[in-house]
């Protein structure tokens, strides 16, 4: 290399230009590639060889990617999931979308609900379970396994004419689910699943509303009630409320008035029933009483007082007086002047006569002049007296207790119509039941006092409210 490079300066200046122009030609010639080696730097054809003159399609990596969406246009669902190590931005919206609609179409899937075909059947006379289900076109096997359930064994083979069942039936015909009201806010529920018969029971919420009625007597108490909108067993609940003090069939004059607030249930926004009287206000002749309920299920005045006496003022629900109490009554039957020591009240034969307080029985037989009778010792003080029964209900010896039924009221002894002759006897002396002072009643625990004074505070001023509401809406 020396020698060539000694050789190169010896010669003139011209031929050295010239000798190295040639030389850069030659380079150039040299590393200048042909069309032949360009083609064959192209990819392979399918056999693995390549095609002389022929120009191929440049591979991704050195060109524009494909669009994401063409792309999956144009490929399985299989390989669009599969990413592409070039294109992460792209490849991260095909792992969502593709996903996503998989998904859809599987809860689509699962969230297809079978259509069921779902009637009511009412029992009738004379039906069973079976009757009823075959009627459904059930099977006598379905039957079988719904009873096999303990909740639906006890109250679906006692079935009676009136009562619904709700049955639920798929496409195939096969039983899905029954339903059975029990009553009006309870339900048994039976489902038939993959996992067989399962029964559930589902009470609904019940909710208590407050109501207000009132009404100025004009012909007579029930019918103040029916007008005010009372149920008759309102009518009675409210009477017996304040059956101590006043005797609702003597004492009631026209112009008597009533106010009270009383509970409403609902469930589900739907009436079920009345329910408890929460307070009351009634005026009898110019005097008033009230009562409001405390916790304990008992009724006091707004004061306390306990509304219930040692005594009831009468002791059966009857119609009229025939007779009151007399000292010098002519007898109906014998004419002549013999003291009448009772109270006869006239009532239906069959009526319920009830214990005036609590005691004993002392005497409970039948005789010529009184009939069928009871005699009943409530302490050293008090004995009542009750004649002319149709029936007795207790024995000699046996304890009572206040408005317990002893007996009914009929005609037998020495009488002239169907009615109860009702004595009242203070220390050995027969007394006017009707007018007598009956004994105070017992006021509220001292312990519940405060409470009480609060709840009645809320409840009279709410009853009075109401009233003055109603005075101006008139």
């Amino acid at each position: 290399m020396g020698k060539v490079i000694t050789l190169f300066k010896l010669l003139p200046k011209l031929h050295q230009m010239l000798l190295c122009g040639l030389v850069f030609v030659t380079v150039i010639i040299i590393f200048m590639p042909s069309d032949d080696v360009q083609a064959s730097k192209q990819t392979s054809s399918v056999d693995g060889e390549y095609d002389v003159n022929k120009r191929y399609s440049v591979p991704l990596a050195f060109g524009n990617p494909t669009p994401p969406a063409a792309s999956l246009s144009e490929t399985e669902p299989k390989q669009r999931s599969r990413p592409t190590q070039l294109a992460p931005a792209s490849t991260k919206t095909v792992e969502q979308q593709v996903p996503d609609n998989a998904k859809a179409e599987v809860l689509a899937q699962k969230n297809k609900t079978p259509k069921l075909n779902e009637k009511r059947f009412q029992v009738k006379s004379g039906d069973t379970l079976a009757a009823l289900f075959e009627r459904a076109g059930l099977t006598a096997k379905d039957v079988y396994d719904v009873t096999q359930l303990p909740k639906a064994k006890k109250n679906l083979l006692k079935i009676m004419p009136g009562d619904n069942l709700v049955i639920a039936k798929g496409e195939d015909g096969k039983l899905v689910q029954l339903r059975y009201h029990l009553d009006k806010i309870t339900t048994l529920i039976v489902d038939n699943s993959v996992d067989g018969y399962q029964e559930h029971i589902v009470t609904k919420t019940v909710e208590a509303r407050s109501k207000f009625a009132s009404a100025t007597i004009e012909n007579n108490f029930w019918n103040a009630g029916v007008n005010a909108g009372l149920t008759p067993n309102q009518i009675m609940q409210l009477a017996t409320i304040f059956g101590w003090d006043i005797d609702f069939a003597l004492d009631l004059r026209k112009g008597d008035e009533f106010a009270m607030i009383f509970e409403e249930e609902f469930a589900d926004g739907e009436f079920l029933k009345n329910g408890n009287i929460l307070a009351a206000e009634f005026t009898n002749q110019g005097d008033r009483y009230t009562a409001v309920r405390y916790k304990d299920g008992n009724y006091y005045s707004e004061e306390g007082r306990s509304m219930r006496k040692a005594f009831l003022r009468s002791p059966v629900d009857f119609k009229y007086v025939s007779s009151s109490f007399n000292p010098r009554r002519l007898h109906p039957v014998t004419g002549q002047v013999r003291a009448h020591r009772g109270v006869d009240y006239v009532a239906a034969v069959g009526t319920p006569i009830k214990a005036a307080g609590n005691g004993r029985v002392i005497k409970s037989s039948y005789n010529q002049y009184n009939g069928n009778y009871v005699f009943i010792k409530h302490n050293d003080t008090y004995t009542t007296k009750y004649l002319h029964l149709t029936k007795r209900k207790v024995k000699t010896g046996q304890s009572v207790k206040q408005g317990q039924i002893i007996g009914t009221l009929g005609s037998t002894g020495r009488v002239t119509g169907a009615h109860l002759h009702y004595e009242f006897i203070v220390n050995g002396v027969h007394r006017n039941p009707r007018t007598i002072k009956l004994p105070k009643s017992e006021p509220i625990a001292k312990k519940e006092k405060a409470q009480f004074a609060k709840l009645s505070q809320t409840m009279m001023a709410e009853l009075e409210h109401n009233k003055q509401i109603q005075i101006a809406a008139h």
